[in-house]
């Protein structure tokens, strides 16, 4: 089968929109070179360091690239991408260069570039990330192993808000609580609630092509058995109670169902919030303060911020 790669030439504040664009445009995954990952201090506590090579990246700005088939739709593809990115000048984004071009690749070329950017990846005290064609032993009795292939998942599970929403789980699930994924794309967050020993995970998404490889993932990792994957809007005719809500999304979407998180919250339950670039961090607090939650915990990683609120009693 013939691919199409699609280069975006854009910055780092525009990486998490751009990369939703392009998976609900039918990208499998996304690549995402970007040159600070050659000259940033790194937290090497939970894991080894890859070598990287300066002559895969670009000079300035950030390059996001995505691969979809080609057919005889593509054209219209690449010019829907194209103008849901020029939309987000509407939220104030910065896309940089903002220049796309495309090049047809082979299968075989498709596959070696995934594998060339995917390593394990140790990223918190106990999750660690691992591409399914690697060998991995754990070095502790009790890490948690996520596998995941990009090749059909949203993403490798290692950008600092799904690393973030992983860690707020980590604190926060404990064993028998329920739990909701809202905007679920790979699964990764409800594989994650599903190890660490939640009874029962609600994983939600709008796009059919995320449900399905949701359902993927979740099988793959063995929680199937505790995590259900629909289609559906944000937390729209979704009923509770529940013990967490976890969100990976972006701020805009967030602030839309903060009061629908509540409703479907337990008293003191933890709504963990995450995809939020840093200059839409007060936004987001002061929707979940209004809609009566506590802030309780707020890490910011990179130019990333996740929040972590309680609901009140």
């Amino acid at each position: 089968m013939k691919w199409s790669e699609i280069c975006i030439h854009t910055t780092q504040e525009a990486i998490e929109p751009i990369s939703h664009i392009l998976h609900e445009a039918g990208a499998s995954g996304v690549v995402i070179e970007d040159p600070e990952d050659l000259v940033k201090d790194r937290d090497t506590k939970f894991g080894e360091i890859y070598q990287l090579d300066s002559n895969d990246y670009p000079e300035e700005g950030v390059i996001i690239k995505a691969y979809v088939p080609v057919n005889s739709f593509l054209g219209e593809t690449v010019e829907g991408i194209k103008e849901a990115i020029n939309g987000l000048l509407l939220y104030d984004f910065d896309l940089g260069a903002n220049k796309v071009t495309i090049s047809e690749v082979n299968e075989e070329e498709w596959a070696t570039a995934w594998k060339k950017y995917y390593h394990p990846v140790k990223i918190s005290e106990r999750f660690t990330i691992v591409p399914t064609w690697e060998t991995y032993e754990p070095v502790s009795t009790d890490e948690l192993i996520i596998e995941l292939d990009p090749g059909m998942a949203f993403g490798t599970g290692t950008h600092p808000t799904t690393v973030m929403s992983l860690q707020g789980l980590e604190r926060t699930v404990k064993s028998g609580d329920t739990v909701i994924d809202v905007g679920t794309g790979s699964g990764v967050l409800s594989i994650g609630a599903g190890l660490l020993g939640a009874k029962d995970v609600q994983a939600l998404d709008l796009d059919e092509v995320a449900v399905a490889s949701a359902r993927l993932n979740i099988k793959l990792n063995k929680v199937h058995d505790v995590v259900t994957v629909s289609q559906n809007n944000l937390l729209d005719n979704i009923e509770g109670p529940v013990d967490v809500v976890v969100a990976n999304i972006l701020a805009e979407v967030i602030v839309r169902f903060v009061d629908d998180a509540a409703r479907v919250l337990k008293p003191n339950g933890v709504f963990i919030t995450s995809g939020i670039i840093s200059a839409k961090k007060d936004e987001v607090k002061e929707a979940l303060v209004k809609a009566g939650f506590i802030i309780k915990e707020v890490t910011v990683m990179e130019d990333w911020v996740a929040i972590i609120a309680q609901k009140g009693e």
